[in-house]
């Protein structure tokens, strides 16, 4: 009788595992369009040298306010196609995460207003990012930000693009009182505090991540090509491997950002035959 075991596998030169996500100018055009496939890998490549060239600063920005009690920033002048597979819907509004608020904002597609309708500069930007609160580690950033530039549409795990997506929250029995819209409001103001103890975790789920396409919508995002989970110590075990692939229900992606430097590996299960 063989052995199983699990394998650690680094992302090889062609993508993402299987995947073969092309580099393009912004997540919203067609998977088919112009570029070559990048190496997540690549110790040679940056995100300042690589994939920025990918994406150039926008002419036009999109404005928007951050809201604080929420983690997050509220797009109040939509510009360009980013908004159809960035952001998510709720009571009408399109409320962004922090990780996608900075990655935005860095590449001059975002500008955040204060209270008092000045503009928030980058460093208080990077200081919320910073802030636990919000819900994203600083590593979980530089994941976001690498598989972004690729193209690839990406949310945070477990939480629905709108409320009319597969898998949205609904108010529980005992609640026929509580108005739709006011449940609306009140999962809204958890959804910022999902990664509540994270720190804690050295392996977590933090993304579901979908090829880039041109026909992504957020009422039907569809099943996830893989869900990206963050390394923070050793890899994991067997154990750990089986219990995220029972919970999530899709193919596992593996990142560990260490100085700066983002890698990509998954986890494969083999045979090892029996010996005589």
């Amino acid at each position: 009788m063989g052995i199983a075991m699990y394998t650690l596998r680094k992302q090889p030169s062609s993508g993402v595992g299987a995947m073969e996500a092309k580099a393009l100018a912004s997540p919203s055009e067609s998977s088919d369009a112009g570029g070559c496939l990048e190496d997540l890998n690549d110790d040679e490549n940056s995100y300042a040298s690589g994939c920025r060239s990918n994406l150039q600063c926008r002419k036009v920005a999109s404005t928007g306010r951050w809201i604080d009690d929420l983690g997050m920033a509220e797009l109040v002048l939509r510009k360009g196609n980013t908004w159809n597979s960035t952001g998510i819907i709720r009571n009408g509004k399109v409320l962004c995460f922090i990780e996608e608020t900075l990655f935005l904002a860095e590449i001059g597609a975002f500008k955040i207003l204060n209270d008092d309708n000045t503009i928030l500069p980058m460093r208080e930007i990077y200081g919320k990012a910073l802030e636990a609160k919000n819900g994203c580690l600083w590593e979980s950033f530089e994941a976001y930000k690498r598989l972004k530039s690729l193209g690839y549409i990406i949310g945070r795990h477990g939480i629905s693009w709108s409320v009319k997506s597969v898998g949205t929250i609904l108010p529980p029995e005992g609640l026929s009182d509580i108005d739709k819209k006011d449940f609306e409001s009140i999962e809204s103001t958890h959804i910022s505090k999902t990664f509540t103890g994270m720190q804690r975790k050295e392996v977590q789920p933090i993304f579901d991540v979908y090829n880039p396409s041109s026909k992504f919508k957020k009422s039907s995002p569809g099943h996830p090509s893989f869900v990206l989970c963050l390394a923070r110590g050793q890899p994991p075990s067997k154990q750990e491997v089986e219990d995220l692939e029972n919970r999530c229900g899709c193919p596992l992606k593996f990142c560990k950002v260490d100085v700066g430097r983002t890698s990509f590996f998954s986890i494969d299960r083999v045979e090892l035959p029996a010996l005589p």
